[in-house]
């Protein structure tokens, strides 16, 4: 599946989350899906951005947050329907904005969290997808200099 309809579903997933597990669980599969895409654009994407995608893979996979969910509970993760990046501006576009929404959604669970293992859980979260969102900010500027310096 392409990933730009990977990334609407999990914008959907979020904008549905209606429980602090459920946030969570959203914000793993954000991350799954940021490593993915990296990991994907790392071996077939512009060759001028294929070290940076190597640095969003590996900054994708650090949240340990997956491991408070469960498979069952999730639905399994959408990331591994990732089969192809068509418009590869497209998807970076969208998957910065599901990691600003994420960002957003994890701040109003921090303020609401009643344990501190949850409390610690979101903020380890939202460094993880401030780090991938920078990676993926500055793989689109790498792109903007490309586009804008043909060989």
């Amino acid at each position: 599946m392409d990933a730009v309809r990977i990334i609407a579903a999990s914008r959907r997933g979020l904008a549905e989350a209606n429980t602090v597990q459920g946030v969570i669980a959203e914000a793993w599969q954000a991350q799954a899906l940021a490593e993915a895409i990296g990991s994907h654009l790392a071996i077939f994407g512009p060759y001028e951005v294929r070290s940076r995608a190597r640095g969003l893979g590996d900054a994708g996979g650090r949240f340990s947050g997956g491991l408070l969910c469960q498979a069952s509970v999730t639905g399994g993760l959408r990331a591994v329907q990732l089969s192809e990046v068509r418009d590869v501006k497209e998807a970076l576009n969208g998957l910065c904005r599901l990691l600003r929404e994420v960002c957003e959604a994890l701040v109003s669970v921090v303020l609401l969290a009643d344990e501190d293992g949850m409390y610690w859980t979101c903020v380890e979260a939202m460094d993880t997808v401030d780090e991938a969102r920078d990676r993926v900010a500055g793989i689109l500027e790498k792109l903007e200099v490309r586009d804008r310096n043909p060989a």
